[in-house]
């Protein structure tokens, strides 16, 4: 990659090191402190306040109740990188909820239905891709429409009806723990595929790209970086997720339907905003983000211990959303005030003397 582009991915777009020689990312590590202590104080406080949420059964609760948003929010971080969005994840979701039943209701076995089901996934990611890559489309257009056409698709394919009874060895994996710990498989996954991809992201070259791609797309693209083609990966990535994740919340709650997972786009996002990715992209580290994922899910759980309605818990998770996004706005706004040069002049003392 040429230097200057490598510059450009790493200290950020036009904005440049901060005062005092900061770069982009070391600005992000101490947004990255700052979730993590207030992911801190969340949980003291929900220890002093209930004598119920620091214990093992309900941290594992806990744990498995974020599980789905956790493994989307990988993908979804990887794309937000890359300056793109996908808000149709809830949707696909829905959609191989809705699929997964539908095919149990059929007589299909389950070990054939999951495959499928992660495919269909994959291809409603590819969809989303080609329409940004090769159609030149705003993701965050295209997404809000396959948002309302997937979800429209998993209501033919099931209907209203809610589909159960699927087979027990594959409910209690979904919902039983690692021995000895307090942590759902689903999460020892999340756990697996985290490392994975904090690897990619922070250590390989396809991570550097990622970086090139959402700070500069055009230089990215004249370094020799094939931006269409990295993008289109993403989105197939982050369709396949979201349906593996339809999978999990199936089982785990015992249920298919076609409005299962109704509103996760918007805890998957206010998480990766939450965690410190830029929304403009060439921004973020993945600590931020599991350190987001981990707040918002404390949070919800602490409001449902002390019997908070769900609408309110919506109310608290939109408000993180804006905060995690006007926060960083006015930092920047902040230190491009101080950077700037006096618009007084002081006169010269030649000057002062003619008066």
């Amino acid at each position: 990659m040429a230097p200057d582009l490598m510059t450009t991915a790493e200290t950020g777009k036009a904005g440049g090191p901060a005062a005092g020689g900061r770069s982009g990312i070391g600005r992000f590590a101490r947004w990255d402190v700052l979730v993590t202590a207030l992911l801190i104080a969340v949980f003291l406080a929900g220890s002093a306040g209930s004598p119920d949420f620091a214990g093992t059964g309900n941290l594992s609760f806990a744990l498995g109740d974020l599980g789905e948003i956790a493994l989307i929010a990988l993908a979804m971080t990887l794309l937000v990188v890359a300056a793109e969005v996908d808000l149709s994840v809830a949707s696909v979701l829905g959609l191989s909820s809705a699929l997964l039943g539908s095919l149990w209701d059929s007589g299909w076995a389950i070990e054939t239905i999951i495959p499928v089901v992660v495919v269909v996934g994959a291809v409603c990611g590819l969809v989303n891709g080609l329409l940004v890559t090769r159609l030149g489309l705003p993701s965050l257009a295209v997404t809000i429409g396959t948002l309302a056409l997937y979800r429209g698709l998993a209501y033919v394919v099931l209907g209203e009806k809610a589909v159960a009874e699927f087979p027990q060895q594959y409910t209690d994996l979904v919902t039983g723990d690692v021995p000895g710990t307090p942590i759902p498989y689903p999460v020892a996954l999340f756990i697996l595929l985290a490392i994975i991809t904090g690897v990619v992201l922070h250590a390989t070259g396809v991570g550097r790209s990622l970086f090139a791609i959402g700070a500069q797309e055009e230089a990215a693209f004249f370094a020799g970086i094939r931006v269409k083609r990295i993008k289109l990966v993403l989105f197939v990535v982050s369709g396949t997720m979201a349906a593996f994740a339809g999978v999990i919340y199936t089982l785990r709650y015992g249920s298919a339907r076609a409005d299962n997972g109704f509103g996760v786009e918007l805890a998957v996002i206010a998480a990766v905003l939450l965690g410190g990715v830029d929304f403009d992209g060439g921004k973020g580290t993945l600590g931020g983000v599991i350190a987001g994922v981990l707040l918002i899910g404390l949070l919800r759980n602490l409001l449902m211990l002390n019997d908070v309605a769900t609408e309110i818990q919506s109310i608290v998770t939109g408000l993180l959303l804006i905060v995690s996004v006007l926060t960083p706005r006015l930092a920047a706004v902040l230190r491009q005030r101080r950077r700037a040069p006096s618009s007084h002049t002081p006169r010269s003392s030649t000057e002062e003397r003619n008066r």
